[in-house]
This record gives structure tokens, C-alpha cells and sequence, in this order.
């Protein structure tokens, strides 16, 4: 159920603005068949969580199709003309440089940088920033960015991850959990990954798979003797598309 401004809203009034089989149509028809009551203010909050939601499955099969790597904090890189990596392994943009510009580059010059899964995340959700707020904007809501994990995000995203939520929704993400990683290989102990709203999921690392197919990669990671399977957990994480609604209509 969506309500805006307190009113119930129908299929009708606003599902058919978008094609079938697109990804705010998708969201849509989750929205509007959820026994969970999804609160807007405007019409405007709704379409911009939709665009973003559309902006980041974008964005998560763009790099999925370059040549961006896999590599543990320790061993990150990146193009050190628009980043700075700092000793824990992170990017942070460098004085001078728009960070519109700093996190195209990882798209367009991706065989220049390598870091682990959750940075990657992070990086879906500047790129589909990016390409909806006009630059300038942009610029000065996101000056300081730095790509690490969550804990260093960026405030005005407004992470919030949930143990469950009532809906998965296309652009969520979403965690495989591998209770028997092999201890050698502890980075792959676990994969965050961007819900395609088709069936399946991109991972950085493991690329564009089925639930099954992200498990059997995960499981091919165990310890001898290992007799957990990896599996997908109930958890979610989602920025705050409310926020970002508001930043976006200032």
C-alpha cells in the first residue's frame, strides 16, 4: 500500500507513467500489493526513490561489465590522479577534483582501481547519485567523499540497514552469508550484493548470478571439512531515499 500525504493512492493514478518490465514499474507493483504502508509526502518523493532505485541497478550492471577489480583493503588501488588512498585502503577524493568527476573515473578508467564488495556498493549508489542530481549539486551535498565500508559513509546517504524488512525491493542490498569461509580467504566470508529485480543479483567479485549461483561461488570458499552452505540472509540495506528526496528538491 502507498500513501501520500496521507491518501491512499491506486495502481492506476501513477504505475502506468512507467513501461512494463521497468525497474519503477517493478517497485511499483511491490509497493502496491505489500500489506506494509509505504508513507510519501509528495508524488515527487515517490518518483525520485523510483529513478534512484532504476539509477542504481544502472549503475550496479555498469560495473559489472568493467573492468573494475577484486582486491582486499590491503591490496586496494585506485587512479591516484582524482584519489587519495589512505592507509586503511580507502579512496577519499582529492582537494581540486569534483567528486562527480572522481567517481565517474572508476567507470571510465575501471581496470585503474580494485577494492573489496561493500566499497563497490557504495560506489553503485554515488555513480546513480551522480547521474541523476545536476552536478553542482551534487558536488556540494557529496565534497568529501571517502570509499571505504560503511562505517566511513558519507552521512548524507543516510545508510540504514535493517535485519528484515516486510518488502526486497530492485536496488536493495542484500547479503550472502558464508559461515564456513575458509580462514584464509576471510574476505570471503560474506558478499553484499545489488538486488537486478530480475531473479538476480550483482556481486563484485562473483558478477551478475542467480541466488544459487552467488551460493555454489561462496561455497567454492569454504574450509576443509566444511559443512555450512553460504545463504542468503534476511538483512537489507538501503540509503535513505527520503533524504535524498529532499537534498535533490532543496
Amino acid at each position: 500500500m502507498i500513501t501520500i500525504s496521507g491518501t491512499k493512492i491506486t495502481p492506476d493514478s501513477m504505475a502506468y507513467q512507467y513501461m512494463s518490465g521497468s525497474i519503477p514499474r517493478k517497485v511499483l507493483n511491490i509497493l502496491f500489493t505489500s500489506s506494509f504502508a509505504y508513507k510519501y509526502t509528495s508524488q515527487d518523493q515517490l518518483r525520485f526513490e523510483l529513478d534512484l532505485r532504476a539509477g542504481i541497478v544502472n549503475a550496479a550492471i555498469e560495473l559489472s561489465k568493467s573492468k573494475f577489480a577484486f582486491r582486499t583493503f590491503p591490496k586496494s588501488f585506485c587512479n591516484k590522479d582524482y584519489w587519495l588512498r589512505t592507509n586503511e585502503g580507502g579512496f577519499l577524493v582529492k582537494d581540486g577534483i569534483k567528486p562527480s568527476d572522481a567517481v565517474r573515473d572508476i567507470y571510465i578508467n575501471s581496470h585503474m582501481y580494485g577494492t573489496e564488495c561493500a566499497t563497490a556498493i557504495v560506489i553503485i549508489y554515488y555513480k546513480a547519485l551522480v547521474d541523476i542530481f545536476p552536478e553542482e549539486q551534487f558536488n556540494y551535498l557529496f565534497a568529501n567523499i571517502y570509499l571505504i565500508d560503511w562505517k566511513h559513509l558519507d552521512s548524507d546517504l543516510g545508510i540504514r540497514h535493517y535485519q528484515s524488512t516486510s518488502d526486497v525491493l530492485p536496488g536493495d542490498c542484500l547479503y550472502f552469508k558464508n559461515p564456513d569461509v575458509n580462514p584464509i580467504t576471510p574476505e570471503w566470508q560474506g558478499e553484499n550484493v545489488i538486488d537486478l529485480g530480475n531473479g538476480t543479483y550483482y556481486g563484485h567479485g562473483v558478477g551478475i548470478r542467480d541466488e544459487e549461483g552467488i551460493i555454489e561461488a561462496l561455497n567454492r570458499q569454504r574450509k576443509s571439512g566444511a559443512t555450512q552452505s553460504a545463504y542468503l540472509t534476511s538483512a537489507v540495506t538501503r540509503p535513505s531515499f527520503k533524504l535524498l528526496a529532499d537534498n535533490y528538491y532543496l
